[in-house]
């Protein structure tokens, strides 16, 4: 039974269970000790409980196997102190007794309390989460924007709660625009300044406040005074940045090779039928919004007053006779299809970064030999038939996908129902493109960038603007037909190969009337030969939300490719073939289709593919790589194939789109900034956070998770030097470990560093430090934990966000660069590596349960 995904709704009337906060029991791990990931809310409420969301690769059919149909995420419990300072006075039993000797406990500092704006946190914590965001922590971006000024303790639990507050207020009514203002009776005073961070973050990045609602339309000005930015092709991505730009105030121009809007998201009419005239609109790019909990696609139908058909589970098979498939048989089949997935999955945790170099396929097939899941004819069909079902929703060759990775965007998926936009996506599009300057038929074939600004050439046009924003399809960047001047780092060319592109196809066909079940939604069909699995295996009736009788077949996997070179009557024969077989033995007559349509994807220049996945060889990384910048804030990037969280969605490509337009105008800030004090980099934050990047790749003293970098001009042993922990990368053998009876000190805060949403990155923290005590860090035994207890311990220290190290910082910084840039090459060996420990791994948060990160006051 499928665990159906819950609603804000379902959590309003969930008590909260508050949590002392400081401090907590010691962290040690008991070794005999067995995690249970979903413990219910009647267990340590310092624990979490869990709930459940569809996987993406489920996006033809439910899945049913409750082992391994969902993610589980887990929704904390929101500590609480009380709201009044908890003080007490003791009455005077005299009146001859001395007033002055009445003890009064210290009013505690407000600052240090968790404050409480609405008793629905755990609702608003839930919605806050469908949207991306940890429930109780920071993302990496939070971090690196610099939100709250030390990372952990009670400002960041403010801070997240004021955030969930406001993402779930503005989604309470995504028509309107939210002010700051609304919030400033509910959050106490003392928070204002987390209540500006917070907010002016969700809105700069598009979290909130974002769409094509009237009010958001009317904050777009007349006037555009800030830099031009052409942004090559107008798919979503393209079509959110330039809206979310030309809010901001700059001057857009997008150029796009086709005559229309919308790049792989096509919503084509299709009509005839003469006298008794029929009509539909058939999605032949994107179709399905998957997960509709969070999906800013979904906001945007609600604000243009669209209702969301839900995709029903129901999805009977037809075996090669066309006699439907056996229930016990199909179920049979599909729970062994899960097993060996979990088997896959547990396959690559025992092996490691060896897994890289394996496809899921063999892994699959593998398996199925071994345990004999799949023995008879009709079960190797229906086996088949899954497998097709996967590279559908991966766009890929089973025999191509990463085992390691393939599935790296599970965590993230947003939840809820799948659903289609009744007229289509095209609705999206067209509010999206209204008045948005764009210009049709530019194919564009050069991309000069540099420190002056960019030039993009189409033809025999040059344009020229200030910065550009490239949202061309993967498959475009690897076939090279746009060329970069200067050529693209190789570190981005390299994730470009690694990055897999692959292929789905459809046939669309419009009948003179319904001649299958009303009821459903989808259907397959099975084949007797794997090389064909992927041809016409699903069948998506959009009669309920296209107006008339409309069939669209599925061509995925390998068939996706021989498609590409079959001539359309044909596949349009074998489709009837097949219908026929169906329907025909039931007595239903199968018309003759009155329009059809097949789609040619993989040929299409300005797309060469459909959308990307993980390949063998590759990882989530390679996302983060394509969505980098290059040349110093000029040429930005977006597209499903940039985000690492929702690719090869839709809603992936919308919300890529959203944040390039924040990054861009982080850089414009930065350009302005740095203009306007000189080319000194200690005043260009992002300057300084790449050369710190550039710094620790060879740090001065590295042990453990710690690495430091320092003047070595410098030799007073109490100059300052920057140290920096890294969390979350797996442990390897050879790391140091603590041994059973060292403890932790219970004074110390520990907060959980990451949430379930970037378990796959790291988090970097920051600290500065003088040399003498990073020496000293460094002779510390007993591991990671042990070290991280004595810095924040003994020494007093507190570990931030980059942009927490301040001004000071930023100087070290620029010396440290200026000092090694004109430092001469030298041996490895004479380099001051002294002390640095070979082979330990970094920290890792899911190891060290809710380690740190805020020392005591000092």
């Amino acid at each position: 039974m499928n665990p159906s995904t819950p609603t804000p709704e379902d959590f309003s009337s969930l008590p909260l269970e508050f949590i002392p906060y400081p401090p907590l029991p010691d962290p040690t791990p008991n070794p005999n000790s067995i995690p249970n990931p979903t413990l219910s809310l009647n267990s340590n409420p310092n624990h979490f409980f869990s709930f459940s969301v569809p996987k993406k690769r489920r996006r033809g059919r439910s899945q049913r196997s409750a082992t391994t149909s969902a993610t589980s995420f887990q929704l904390p419990q929101f500590p609480s102190l009380p709201t009044k300072p908890n003080v007490r006075v003791v009455e005077n039993p005299n009146p001859n007794f001395n007033p002055n000797s009445l003890t009064q406990q210290p009013v505690p500092d407000i600052s240090e309390e968790i404050i409480v704006i609405n008793k629905e946190s755990t609702s608003e914590a839930l919605i806050a989460l469908s949207a991306g965001f940890p429930a109780d922590s920071l993302t990496d971006e939070e971090i690196d924007a610099g939100v709250v000024s030390v990372i952990g303790g009670i400002e960041q639990v403010n801070y997240t709660i004021i955030r969930n507050h406001i993402i779930a207020k503005w989604r309470e009514n995504v028509n309107s625009w939210v002010t700051k203002e609304i919030f400033t009776d509910s959050v106490p005073k003392h928070c204002h300044g987390l209540l500006d961070s917070a907010y002016d973050y969700l809105v700069s990045r598009g979290y909130i406040n974002f769409g094509v609602s009237q009010s958001i339309k009317e904050k777009i000005p007349n006037e555009f005074t800030k830099s031009n930015v052409i942004i090559i092709g107008a798919g979503l991505a393209g079509l959110a940045a330039a809206r979310q730009l030309m809010r901001f105030g700059f001057k857009v121009t997008v150029l796009e090779g086709r005559k229309r809007a919308g790049g792989r998201v096509y919503t084509k009419k299709m009509e005839g039928g003469g006298g008794n005239k029929v009509t539909a609109s058939a999605d032949l790019g994107g179709s399905v919004l998957t997960g509709t909990l969070g999906n800013p696609l979904g906001i945007l139908a609600r604000q243009l007053g669209h209702s969301l058909h839900k995709v029903r589970d129901k999805c009977p098979l037809y075996g090669v006779d066309g006699k439907p498939v056996d229930l016990d048989t199909d179920m049979k089949v599909e729970t062994a299809f899960n097993r060996l997935l979990d088997k896959a999955s547990r396959l690559r945790q025992l092996m490691g970064e060896v897994a890289m170099d394996l496809s899921l396929g063999a892994a699959l097939e593998t398996f199925r030999q071994v345990y004999g899941d799949a023995v008879n004819k009709e079960e190797i069909n229906l086996f088949n038939w899954h497998c097709a079902n996967l590279e559908y929703a991966n766009a890929g060759l089973l025999s191509k996908l990463s085992l390691a990775f393939w599935d790296q965007d599970d965590p993230y998926d947003m939840g809820g129902d799948h659903c289609f936009m009744p007229g289509g996506n095209g609705r999206l599009v067209q509010a999206l493109a209204e008045n948005v300057p764009i210009l049709y038929e530019k194919t564009v074939h050069t991309i000069r960038y540099g420190s002056d600004g960019v030039q993009v050439i189409s033809g025999s046009q040059v344009f020229e603007g200030d910065m550009a924003l490239c949202t061309v399809p993967l498959g475009v960047l690897k076939s090279g037909s746009i060329k970069f001047i200067p050529e693209l780092p190789q570190r981005k060319l390299d994730g470009i190969k690694r990055l897999g592109y692959g292929l789905l196809n459809k046939v669309a066909m419009l009948f003179p009337y319904v001649f299958w079940e009303t009821d459903l939604d989808t259907f397959g069909h099975l084949t007797d030969d794997s090389s064909t699995r992927g041809e016409f295996f699903l069948f998506y009736s959009y009669t309920t939300v296209s107006g008339d009788p409309l069939l669209i077949a599925l061509v995925a996997g390998e068939a996706a490719h021989k498609f590409e070179s079959m001539p359309p009557t044909d596949a349009v024969t074998q489709v009837l073939q097949i219908l026929k077989g169906i329907y025909e033995p039931k007595g239903i007559t199968v018309p003759e289709p009155i329009q059809t349509v097949c789609t040619r994807w993989g040929s299409d220049p300005f797309t060469l593919g459909s959308y990307s996945n993980v390949a063998v060889g590759a990882s989530g990384d390679d996302y983060d790589i394509l969505a980098e910048s290059v040349g110093d804030g000029r040429l930005f990037f977006a597209g499903e194939a940039t985000t690492r969280r929702y690719p090869a969605t839709m809603h992936g490509a919308f919300l890529s789109g959203l944040r390039e337009a924040a990054n861009i105008a982080h850089f414009v800030s930065a350009r302005t900034l740095r203009m306007k004090v000189g080319r000194s980099p200690s005043k260009n934050a992002h300057n300084c956070a790449s050369l710190l990047v550039d710094l620790f790749r060879e740090p001065d003293l590295e042990f453990g998770s710690f690495s430091i970098i320092f003047s070595r001009k410098n030799a007073d042993p109490k100059s300052t030097a920057i140290l920096r922990v890294t969390f979350n990368e797996p442990r390897r053998k050879s790391q140091e470990s603590c041994g059973p009876g060292q403890q932790h000190s219970n004074k110390l805060l520990f907060q959980q560093l990451q949430s379930h949403f970037n378990q796959q990155q790291q988090l970097h923290v920051f600290t500065l430090l003088s040399k003498q005590q990073a020496f000293e860090l460094r002779e510390v035994r007993g591991g990671d934990e042990i070290r991280l207890n004595y810095l924040c311990e003994k020494l007093g220290v507190k570990l931030v966000g980059r942009k927490g190290l301040g001004p000071a910082a930023d100087s070290l910084i620029a010396a440290i660069k200026a000092e090694r840039g004109s430092r001469k090459a030298m041996p490895t060996s004479l380099a001051l590596k002294v002390g640095s420990l070979k082979g330990p791994s970094k920290l890792k948060a899911g190891t060290l349960k809710q380690k740190l990160i805020r020392a005591k006051s000092s």
